[in-house]
Protein backbone atom coordinates (compact mmCIF):
# COMPACT_ATOMS: atom_id res chain seq x y z
CA UNK A 1 0.00 0.00 0.00
CA UNK A 2 1.33 3.71 -0.87
CA UNK A 3 0.33 7.16 0.61
CA UNK A 4 -2.44 7.17 -1.98
CA UNK A 5 -4.19 3.84 -1.26
CA UNK A 6 -3.44 5.38 2.26
CA UNK A 7 -5.73 8.36 1.38
CA UNK A 8 -7.90 6.26 -0.29
CA UNK A 9 -8.92 3.55 2.48
CA UNK A 10 -8.62 6.15 6.09
CA UNK A 11 -12.38 6.98 7.02
CA UNK A 12 -11.43 7.41 10.86
CA UNK A 13 -11.73 11.43 11.47
CA UNK A 14 -8.79 12.83 13.59
CA UNK A 15 -11.30 12.27 16.57
CA UNK A 16 -11.22 8.77 16.24
CA UNK A 17 -7.37 8.21 15.31
CA UNK A 18 -4.51 11.00 15.84
CA UNK A 19 -2.10 12.11 13.25
CA UNK A 20 0.65 10.71 13.01
CA UNK A 21 3.59 10.66 10.18
CA UNK A 22 1.34 8.90 6.94
CA UNK A 23 -0.48 12.07 7.70
CA UNK A 24 2.20 14.50 8.08
CA UNK A 25 3.81 13.23 5.02
CA UNK A 26 0.71 13.44 2.85
CA UNK A 27 0.20 17.39 4.50
CA UNK A 28 3.96 17.68 3.50
CA UNK A 29 3.49 17.08 0.21
CA UNK A 30 0.61 19.33 -0.39
CA UNK A 31 2.95 22.14 0.11
CA UNK A 32 3.76 22.30 -2.99
CA UNK A 33 0.62 23.75 -3.84
CA UNK A 34 0.37 26.87 -4.57
CA UNK A 35 -2.02 29.26 -2.20
CA UNK A 36 -1.96 32.17 -3.79
CA UNK A 37 -5.47 33.69 -3.84
CA UNK A 38 -7.26 30.84 -2.66
CA UNK A 39 -5.55 29.94 0.74
CA UNK A 40 -5.89 33.01 3.13
CA UNK A 41 -2.59 34.59 3.44
CA UNK A 42 -0.59 34.63 6.79
CA UNK A 43 -0.93 37.97 8.54
CA UNK A 44 1.44 38.98 11.37
CA UNK A 45 0.84 42.02 13.52
CA UNK A 46 2.49 43.51 16.37
CA UNK A 47 -0.43 43.89 18.19
CA UNK A 48 -1.73 39.94 19.21
CA UNK A 49 -5.13 40.81 20.24
CA UNK A 50 -5.12 42.49 16.48
CA UNK A 51 -3.55 39.14 14.98
CA UNK A 52 -6.15 37.10 16.56
CA UNK A 53 -9.15 38.82 15.69
CA UNK A 54 -7.94 38.84 12.26
CA UNK A 55 -7.79 35.08 12.06
CA UNK A 56 -10.95 34.60 13.85
CA UNK A 57 -12.66 36.70 11.25
CA UNK A 58 -10.68 35.47 8.13
CA UNK A 59 -12.69 32.13 6.01
CA UNK A 60 -10.83 29.40 5.60
CA UNK A 61 -10.09 27.62 2.70
CA UNK A 62 -11.11 23.53 1.88
CA UNK A 63 -9.13 21.43 -0.27
CA UNK A 64 -11.99 21.73 -2.46
CA UNK A 65 -11.45 24.73 -3.07
CA UNK A 66 -8.17 24.57 -5.03
CA UNK A 67 -9.95 22.00 -7.25
CA UNK A 68 -12.76 24.77 -8.25
CA UNK A 69 -9.82 27.54 -8.68
CA UNK A 70 -9.19 29.54 -11.49
CA UNK A 71 -5.46 28.56 -11.93
CA UNK A 72 -5.86 25.18 -11.16
CA UNK A 73 -3.60 23.88 -13.97
CA UNK A 74 -0.36 25.78 -12.77
CA UNK A 75 -0.69 25.10 -8.86
CA UNK A 76 1.24 22.88 -8.47
CA UNK A 77 5.34 22.28 -8.33
CA UNK A 78 7.88 20.57 -6.92
CA UNK A 79 9.68 17.26 -7.83
CA UNK A 80 6.14 15.31 -8.63
CA UNK A 81 3.87 17.72 -9.56
CA UNK A 82 1.58 15.09 -11.19
CA UNK A 83 1.41 13.08 -8.22
CA UNK A 84 0.33 16.13 -5.88
CA UNK A 85 -2.06 16.89 -8.07
CA UNK A 86 -3.69 13.32 -7.72
CA UNK A 87 -3.41 13.93 -4.05
CA UNK A 88 -5.54 17.02 -3.73
CA UNK A 89 -8.41 14.83 -5.38
CA UNK A 90 -7.89 12.28 -3.13
CA UNK A 91 -7.78 14.79 -0.07
CA UNK A 92 -10.72 16.85 -1.01
CA UNK A 93 -12.71 13.44 -0.95
CA UNK A 94 -11.06 11.84 2.14
CA UNK A 95 -13.42 11.35 5.24
CA UNK A 96 -10.52 12.12 7.14
CA UNK A 97 -8.71 15.19 5.62
CA UNK A 98 -11.48 17.06 3.96
CA UNK A 99 -12.52 18.87 7.22
CA UNK A 100 -9.75 20.58 7.27
CA UNK A 101 -9.58 24.40 7.38
CA UNK A 102 -6.06 25.65 5.16
CA UNK A 103 -4.87 28.67 6.27
CA UNK A 104 -2.06 31.93 6.88
CA UNK A 105 -0.55 30.96 3.90
CA UNK A 106 3.08 32.30 3.31
CA UNK A 107 5.41 32.15 0.01
CA UNK A 108 8.58 34.51 -0.35
CA UNK A 109 10.61 33.69 -3.95
CA UNK A 110 13.69 36.20 -4.06
CA UNK A 111 16.56 35.10 -6.50
CA UNK A 112 18.36 38.04 -5.41
CA UNK A 113 18.96 36.35 -1.67
CA UNK A 114 18.55 32.88 -2.80
CA UNK A 115 15.07 32.35 -1.17
CA UNK A 116 12.58 29.82 -1.85
CA UNK A 117 10.02 29.55 1.10
CA UNK A 118 6.40 28.21 1.69
CA UNK A 119 4.39 27.45 4.38
CA UNK A 120 0.24 26.36 5.04
CA UNK A 121 -1.19 25.69 8.22
CA UNK A 122 -4.30 23.03 8.25
CA UNK A 123 -6.26 23.20 11.87
CA UNK A 124 -8.50 20.22 12.80
CA UNK A 125 -11.56 21.22 14.48
CA UNK A 126 -13.24 18.66 16.42
CA UNK A 127 -16.92 17.99 15.99
CA UNK A 128 -17.04 16.48 19.22
CA UNK A 129 -14.32 17.99 21.52
CA UNK A 130 -12.42 21.05 21.57
CA UNK A 131 -9.63 19.36 23.08
CA UNK A 132 -9.33 17.50 20.07
CA UNK A 133 -8.29 20.52 18.24
CA UNK A 134 -4.95 21.23 16.38
CA UNK A 135 -2.86 22.56 14.20
CA UNK A 136 -0.41 21.31 11.40
CA UNK A 137 2.10 23.73 10.39
CA UNK A 138 3.65 22.09 7.09
CA UNK A 139 6.82 23.61 5.22
CA UNK A 140 7.10 23.09 1.19
CA UNK A 141 10.47 21.32 0.60
CA UNK A 142 12.18 22.02 -2.52
CA UNK A 143 10.44 23.25 -5.49
CA UNK A 144 12.42 22.85 -9.09
CA UNK A 145 14.33 26.16 -9.45
CA UNK A 146 17.51 26.41 -9.61
CA UNK A 147 17.30 29.50 -6.82
CA UNK A 148 15.37 26.57 -4.71
CA UNK A 149 18.52 24.00 -4.67
CA UNK A 150 20.76 26.64 -4.68
CA UNK A 151 19.43 27.96 -0.86
CA UNK A 152 19.89 24.05 -0.55
CA UNK A 153 23.75 24.14 -0.49
CA UNK A 154 23.84 27.23 0.77
CA UNK A 155 22.52 25.84 4.20
CA UNK A 156 26.12 23.25 3.84
CA UNK A 157 27.49 27.23 4.13
CA UNK A 158 26.36 29.88 6.20
CA UNK A 159 23.38 28.64 8.12
CA UNK A 160 20.43 30.19 8.65
CA UNK A 161 19.72 30.55 5.32
CA UNK A 162 16.56 33.01 4.71
CA UNK A 163 13.81 30.30 4.67
CA UNK A 164 15.33 28.81 7.81
CA UNK A 165 14.94 32.24 9.56
CA UNK A 166 11.62 32.20 7.58
CA UNK A 167 10.25 29.20 9.37
CA UNK A 168 11.41 30.05 12.90
CA UNK A 169 9.71 33.53 12.42
CA UNK A 170 6.45 31.86 10.60
CA UNK A 171 5.92 29.21 13.70
CA UNK A 172 6.07 31.99 16.15
CA UNK A 173 3.62 33.89 14.30
CA UNK A 174 0.96 31.47 13.76
CA UNK A 175 0.95 30.00 16.78
CA UNK A 176 -0.61 32.85 18.77
CA UNK A 177 -3.67 32.57 17.06
CA UNK A 178 -3.80 28.36 16.91
CA UNK A 179 -5.30 25.61 18.69
CA UNK A 180 -2.88 24.69 21.51
CA UNK A 181 -1.98 21.46 20.70
CA UNK A 182 0.67 21.79 17.69
CA UNK A 183 2.36 19.73 14.81
CA UNK A 184 5.17 20.93 12.57
CA UNK A 185 6.65 19.09 9.58
CA UNK A 186 7.78 18.80 5.92
CA UNK A 187 9.77 16.85 3.26
CA UNK A 188 12.80 17.42 1.74
CA UNK A 189 13.75 20.86 2.51
CA UNK A 190 10.28 21.22 4.34
CA UNK A 191 11.75 18.97 6.74
CA UNK A 192 14.90 20.50 8.03
CA UNK A 193 12.79 24.12 7.99
CA UNK A 194 10.19 22.59 10.45
CA UNK A 195 13.08 20.87 12.71
CA UNK A 196 14.75 24.53 12.66
CA UNK A 197 11.70 26.27 13.33
CA UNK A 198 10.97 23.63 16.16
CA UNK A 199 14.50 24.16 17.88
CA UNK A 200 14.33 27.90 17.38
CA UNK A 201 10.81 28.41 19.27
CA UNK A 202 10.21 30.03 22.56
CA UNK A 203 9.64 27.60 25.45
CA UNK A 204 6.12 28.04 25.51
CA UNK A 205 5.69 27.00 22.31
CA UNK A 206 7.78 24.41 22.37
CA UNK A 207 5.89 23.00 25.02
CA UNK A 208 2.63 23.19 22.58
CA UNK A 209 4.41 20.72 20.26
CA UNK A 210 2.86 17.28 19.83
CA UNK A 211 4.91 16.02 17.02
CA UNK A 212 7.98 17.32 14.62
CA UNK A 213 8.39 15.39 11.70
CA UNK A 214 11.06 15.38 9.05
CA UNK A 215 10.60 13.69 5.93
CA UNK A 216 14.07 12.37 4.62
CA UNK A 217 15.11 16.20 5.16
CA UNK A 218 18.63 17.28 4.89
CA UNK A 219 20.28 17.51 7.91
CA UNK A 220 22.87 20.48 9.48
CA UNK A 221 26.62 21.80 8.99
CA UNK A 222 28.80 20.12 11.32
CA UNK A 223 28.84 22.19 14.20
CA UNK A 224 25.82 24.79 13.52
CA UNK A 225 24.07 23.13 15.87
CA UNK A 226 24.76 21.08 19.36
CA UNK A 227 23.55 17.98 20.44
CA UNK A 228 21.57 19.44 23.57
CA UNK A 229 20.07 21.58 21.43
CA UNK A 230 17.69 18.77 20.23
CA UNK A 231 16.67 18.19 24.35
CA UNK A 232 13.20 20.14 24.23
CA UNK A 233 11.98 18.58 21.14
CA UNK A 234 13.67 14.74 21.41
CA UNK A 235 10.41 13.24 22.85
CA UNK A 236 7.93 14.83 19.71
CA UNK A 237 10.57 14.70 16.69
CA UNK A 238 9.83 11.63 14.31
CA UNK A 239 12.61 11.34 11.62
CA UNK A 240 11.60 9.07 8.45
CA UNK A 241 14.08 8.40 5.76
CA UNK A 242 14.11 6.07 2.56
CA UNK A 243 16.51 3.00 2.34
CA UNK A 244 18.26 4.54 -0.49
CA UNK A 245 17.89 7.76 1.11
CA UNK A 246 20.13 10.47 -0.72
CA UNK A 247 19.19 14.61 0.51
CA UNK A 248 18.25 12.70 3.97
CA UNK A 249 21.93 11.68 4.67
CA UNK A 250 23.51 15.44 3.85
CA UNK A 251 24.77 16.37 6.63
CA UNK A 252 23.87 15.79 10.06
CA UNK A 253 20.94 15.67 12.48
CA UNK A 254 21.24 14.16 15.66
CA UNK A 255 17.71 12.60 15.64
CA UNK A 256 16.55 9.01 16.17
CA UNK A 257 15.67 7.85 12.46
CA UNK A 258 13.22 5.56 11.33
CA UNK A 259 14.05 4.24 7.81
CA UNK A 260 11.34 3.54 5.48
CA UNK A 261 10.23 1.08 2.86
CA UNK A 262 9.82 2.60 -0.57
CA UNK A 263 8.71 1.02 -3.77
CA UNK A 264 11.19 3.10 -5.93
CA UNK A 265 15.11 2.76 -6.31
CA UNK A 266 17.91 5.36 -5.64
CA UNK A 267 17.12 8.81 -5.78
CA UNK A 268 13.32 8.22 -6.81
CA UNK A 269 13.07 6.86 -3.16
CA UNK A 270 12.84 10.40 -2.17
CA UNK A 271 9.59 10.84 -3.36
CA UNK A 272 6.88 9.90 -0.64
CA UNK A 273 4.53 8.97 -2.83
CA UNK A 274 6.94 5.91 -3.59
CA UNK A 275 7.00 4.72 0.65
CA UNK A 276 5.28 2.14 1.90
CA UNK A 277 2.56 2.18 4.43
CA UNK A 278 1.42 -0.53 6.25
CA UNK A 279 -1.79 -0.05 8.50
CA UNK A 280 -1.75 3.57 9.41
CA UNK A 281 1.98 3.79 9.62
CA UNK A 282 5.07 3.22 7.15
CA UNK A 283 6.20 0.34 6.63
CA UNK A 284 10.15 -0.37 8.30
CA UNK A 285 12.86 -1.25 6.40
CA UNK A 286 15.87 -3.46 8.28
CA UNK A 287 18.18 -0.08 7.84
CA UNK A 288 19.69 2.32 5.63
CA UNK A 289 21.55 0.58 2.21
CA UNK A 290 25.24 0.36 1.60
CA UNK A 291 24.37 2.93 -1.14
CA UNK A 292 23.25 5.85 1.62
CA UNK A 293 25.51 5.41 4.56
CA UNK A 294 28.15 5.75 1.16
CA UNK A 295 26.29 8.91 0.71
CA UNK A 296 27.03 10.38 3.89
CA UNK A 297 30.06 9.35 4.31
CA UNK A 298 31.21 10.70 1.25
CA UNK A 299 29.28 13.78 1.36
CA UNK A 300 30.67 14.38 4.82
CA UNK A 301 34.00 13.92 3.75
CA UNK A 302 33.89 16.13 0.90
CA UNK A 303 32.66 19.03 2.71
CA UNK A 304 35.40 18.74 5.57
CA UNK A 305 37.59 18.63 2.55
CA UNK A 306 36.54 22.13 2.02
CA UNK A 307 37.61 25.24 4.19
CA UNK A 308 35.33 27.89 5.14
CA UNK A 309 36.58 30.23 2.29
CA UNK A 310 36.46 28.08 -0.12
CA UNK A 311 32.95 26.41 0.25
CA UNK A 312 30.77 29.51 -1.15
CA UNK A 313 33.10 29.77 -3.94
CA UNK A 314 33.04 25.81 -4.99
CA UNK A 315 28.96 26.51 -4.10
CA UNK A 316 28.80 29.77 -6.30
CA UNK A 317 31.00 27.91 -9.39
CA UNK A 318 28.56 24.45 -9.00
CA UNK A 319 25.27 26.30 -9.41
CA UNK A 320 27.12 28.63 -12.38
CA UNK A 321 27.63 24.68 -14.06
CA UNK A 322 24.24 23.51 -13.37
CA UNK A 323 22.73 26.99 -14.80
CA UNK A 324 25.58 26.17 -18.09
CA UNK A 325 24.31 22.45 -18.54
CA UNK A 326 21.61 23.58 -20.34
CA UNK A 327 18.95 21.50 -17.86
CA UNK A 328 15.83 22.77 -17.59
CA UNK A 329 16.37 22.58 -13.63
CA UNK A 330 18.53 22.07 -11.18
CA UNK A 331 16.96 18.74 -10.02
CA UNK A 332 17.55 17.53 -13.63
CA UNK A 333 21.22 17.38 -12.68
CA UNK A 334 21.11 17.13 -8.98
CA UNK A 335 19.05 13.95 -9.39
CA UNK A 336 20.99 12.42 -12.31
CA UNK A 337 22.94 9.85 -9.17
CA UNK A 338 25.90 8.61 -10.37
CA UNK A 339 26.25 10.60 -13.50
CA UNK A 340 26.04 14.11 -11.48
CA UNK A 341 29.67 14.60 -11.21
CA UNK A 342 30.43 13.93 -15.63
CA UNK A 343 27.57 16.28 -16.40
CA UNK A 344 28.75 18.97 -14.07
CA UNK A 345 32.52 18.34 -15.32
CA UNK A 346 31.29 18.70 -18.55
CA UNK A 347 29.37 21.88 -18.22
CA UNK A 348 32.29 23.31 -16.50
CA UNK A 349 34.33 23.85 -19.61
CA UNK A 350 30.72 26.62 -20.46
CA UNK A 351 31.75 28.75 -17.54
CA UNK A 352 34.31 31.39 -16.90
CA UNK A 353 37.80 30.47 -16.16
CA UNK A 354 38.08 31.79 -12.81
CA UNK A 355 34.44 29.58 -11.99
CA UNK A 356 36.33 26.70 -13.84
CA UNK A 357 39.38 26.48 -11.49
CA UNK A 358 37.71 26.39 -8.50
CA UNK A 359 34.85 24.26 -9.39
CA UNK A 360 37.34 21.17 -10.80
CA UNK A 361 39.51 21.12 -8.17
CA UNK A 362 36.58 20.62 -5.74
CA UNK A 363 35.16 17.59 -7.98
CA UNK A 364 38.36 16.03 -8.60
CA UNK A 365 38.18 16.27 -4.42
CA UNK A 366 34.92 14.48 -4.41
CA UNK A 367 36.08 11.93 -7.05
CA UNK A 368 39.00 11.17 -4.36
CA UNK A 369 36.68 10.75 -1.69
CA UNK A 370 34.16 8.60 -3.58
CA UNK A 371 37.25 6.07 -4.64
CA UNK A 372 38.32 5.77 -1.05
CA UNK A 373 35.23 5.67 0.52
CA UNK A 374 34.26 2.92 -2.29
CA UNK A 375 37.56 0.70 -1.32
CA UNK A 376 36.61 0.88 2.32
CA UNK A 377 33.42 -0.25 1.53
CA UNK A 378 35.12 -3.29 -0.27
CA UNK A 379 37.73 -3.76 2.50
CA UNK A 380 34.89 -4.13 5.06
CA UNK A 381 33.02 -6.58 3.18
CA UNK A 382 35.64 -8.68 2.46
Amino acid sequence: MNLFDYLDTSLETFDERPLGPVDSAALSQFCMVRGEGIVPMAHRHANWIVDRLHALVTKPARFSDLLKAENYASLFCGLAPDDVKRELAALSASPRFRDLELRDYASVFDEEHSTQFAAITFVWRSPTAASNNFAYIGFRGTDDTFTGWRENFEMAVNPPVPAQRLAAEYLVSVARHLPRRLYVGGHSKGGNLATYAALRAPKEVQARLAGVFDHDGPGFKHGFLAEGDFEPIRDVIQRTVPEESVVGMLMETPAPTSVVRSSARGVNQHNVFTWEVEGDGFAKAEGLSGQAAFTHELMTEWLASLDEEELPQVVDALFKAIEASGASSAGEVIFSGPNAPALLGEAARNIDQESRDILLPALKKLAAAAARAGVKGITERL
